[in-house]
């Protein structure tokens, strides 16, 4: 069975049994104040070379997770026109700009000690292949100075990379999780994203652990997530990059061949807090 999956009940079993209420500024669809059940500071750790963390338990819209992650990573891009589902139509102004927020971070050129002017993701690519042992392999979309030029200050906000005998290893760090919503979605991104990473600097996959500062369920979402966790989970998902890429910013959908082999149905409307 999924290794993942039993992480994902343990995790969600710890905020329900030992969790706080708290109330939120989100709200549901009928006006009323939402309330959450909230952990702070829950570390998961995924080893990538067992299998690849998607869940068994609730099937991941894997393609429109990965045009997300391609969308912020890949085209840098901070205008819901380059992305290929509405998830982030809520944020967006008129002309379909979400401000200075995720791909606009990246795109961000710093001038770096002996490099000179490039971006996070050019300088990690850089150092990837020029000094792979070094420790100040970090992109942050933390920006405190373009806070208050975004849409949504980003949740999953920051990476660490790090080599270890070959391996590549990622932290990544989240300030805020709807575990329900997004639970497994960030993790099968920033796994997709470490294989990314791996693949261009011919290095093995490693370890991606996940950080987050406050994780939460909400009060609308126990029952689903009760349910959840009661099902059993299948075997591992199959996730490999497919066709010929030499370059970080050349990765398409069509480089990533993801299926399961059994899924659990998952066919329960979700309630949206705002």
């Amino acid at each position: 069975m999924a290794i993942c999956d039993l992480i994902f009940k343990r995790m969600c079993t710890d905020i329900l049994e030992t969790g706080y209420e708290t109330p939120c500024r989100a709200k549901w669809e009928d006006g009323s104040i939402a309330h959450t059940i909230k952990k702070f500071g829950i570390v998961n750790k995924y080893n990538l070379q067992e299998e690849f963390p998607a869940l068994t338990l609730r099937p991941i819209n894997f393609k429109n997770c990965i045009d997300e992650l391609l969308w912020i990573w890949v085209k840098q891009s901070n205008n819901i026109k380059d992305l290929n589902s509405k998830i982030w139509d809520a944020w967006a102004d008129d002309n379909g700009s979400i401000g200075k927020a995720y791909g606009y971070q990246l795109n961000k050129e710093y001038k770096f000690k002996d490099i000179g002017y490039m971006n996070q993701v050019d300088r990690v690519l850089y150092l990837l292949k020029n000094n792979k042992n070094d420790r100040r392999m970090i992109v942050n979309m933390f920006n405190h100075e373009d806070l208050i030029d975004m849409g949504l200050e980003p949740c999953a906000y920051s990476i660490t990379l790090n080599v270890t005998k070959n391996r590549l290893n990622m932290i990544l760090n989240q300030r805020s999780q709807d575990i329900l919503v997004a639970g497994n979605w960030n993790v099968v991104q920033y796994a997709v994203l470490l294989h990314m990473f791996a693949h261009i600097s011919n290095l093995q996959v490693g370890e991606l652990v996940h950080v987050i500062a406050d994780a939460h369920i909400y009060d609308k979402h126990i029952p689903i997530v009760r349910e959840l966790i009661s099902k059993q989970p299948f075997a591992p998902a199959n996730f490999k990059i497919v066709g010929i890429v030499n370059n970080f910013y050349d990765f398409t959908l069509d480089n990533f061949e993801f299926s399961y082999d059994l899924v659990n149905k998952f066919n329960k409307k979700i309630p949206v807090a705002v």
